[in-house]
């Protein structure tokens, strides 16, 4: 649509111009005319001569001025369209390397000028949030390596101890086999976080959806953590509405509430309660899991949900958060057609996530 109204335009503009440049040549020509006639010449004036010549001549001189004034023209306005192409392409290439300094170009291509700017500022900041990722990825490899040797270290030094002492009594021999197993236990879940990592970069997720009851897979999930509720002496709080249906990919899904519910746990106070709801509302179903933690800033609860983001990097260790959790979720629950948003304010913390009853 604007291509067409520039062409238009350049069309439009071109016409005038040659209609001006011929109404001005007759012009000049009508006003010369009656400037020489009242004037009274002498027969030995070279202008006289001059001015004879060309009223001899007239029909040919203006001939000439309008085939000479209609190919300037012509070239000027043909020539105009590779100007704006030059213009565009220089301005292209600028794409190839985005920085902030806005892209400027002919007041008639305006419009072009909108859209690559358009394209320059998503093109800039994509490339500033791929760099953050990338580095937010590399100082979390980073840390992952360094946190590998110490429960690796622990397991070597009790094993060897193992080895070393056969005389000691079987309540040691029990508990450096416990320390051992518990620090292997932390070694797997780091390497997980490693294959996470992988995955997420070189995989798109995609669906396997079937018809699931959508309450009984939730009470089996927070069953499960039934344990290390106990250990970190936390208690349930539910309002769970019975059979509701969803068509989802289960084991995605299930995903999404271990990492959720997880995150809950982690990040509570102790003595306090996790509270979890899931109950149709319209035409959707809304699911709540709610916790008593440490506020998270606001400038941080916008980047919740961002790849190998950590709101507390001071934890990652002990509960070993990847900073991947959170961004699989959103990605899940988006490919099933639902949303997720966080809130947080005087220490609580708040997912709430809702899905399409109807997909």
């Amino acid at each position: 649509m604007n291509n067409t109204k520039l062409t238009r335009r350049v069309l439009l503009q071109y016409f005038l111009s040659l209609a001006a440049y011929m109404g001005g040549l007759v012009l000049f020509t009508i006003i010369g005319i009656r400037i020489s006639t009242s004037i009274t010449w002498q027969p030995y004036d070279p202008l006289y001569e001059l001015l004879q010549w060309v009223r001899e001549y007239l029909l040919l001189i203006l001939l000439l001025l309008g085939f000479l004034g209609w190919v300037l023209i012509t070239y000027h306005f043909i020539t105009k369209p590779l100007r704006y192409l030059d213009e565009i392409v220089r301005a292209s290439e600028r794409l190839a390397t985005p920085s902030a300094d806005p892209i400027f170009l002919s007041d008639d291509i305006k419009h072009v000028q909108d859209q690559l700017n358009l394209f320059r500022e998503q093109a800039f900041r994509n490339g500033i949030l791929a760099k953050e990722a990338e580095q937010r990825k590399n100082d979390l490899i980073v840390y992952l390596a360094h946190d590998l040797k110490t429960p690796l270290t622990s397991v070597i030094g009790y094993l060897t101890l193992l080895r070393d002492e056969p005389d000691i009594s079987p309540e040691l021999r029990a508990r450096y086999t416990g320390i051992a197993l518990s620090k292997a236990e932390r070694l797997e879940d780091l390497i997980n976080e490693f294959f996470d990592i992988t995955r997420f970069n070189l995989t798109t997720l995609t669906l396997e959806s079937e018809r699931t009851n959508f309450s009984r897979m939730l009470e089996q999930i927070i069953s499960e953590f039934e344990p290390v509720l106990s250990e970190k002496e936390l208690t349930w709080q539910t309002e769970i509405a019975p059979n509701v249906e969803l068509l989802c990919d289960r084991d995605k899904m299930q995903r999404v509430l271990d990492n959720l519910i997880r995150n809950a746990i982690n990040y509570s106070y102790p003595e306090t309660a996790v509270f979890i709801s899931m109950k149709p509302k319209n035409f959707h179903v809304e699911i709540l899991v709610q916790n008593h933690g440490r506020t998270i800033p606001p400038d941080k609860l916008q980047r919740i949900f961002e790849q190998f983001f950590r709101a507390d990097s001071s934890r990652a260790s002990a509960t070993g958060g990847a900073g991947l959790g959170l961004a699989i979720a959103k990605e899940i629950i988006e490919l099933h057609g639902g949303q997720i948003c966080a809130q947080s304010a005087n220490e609580q913390i708040t997912f709430i996530v809702t899905l399409p009853l109807g997909i």
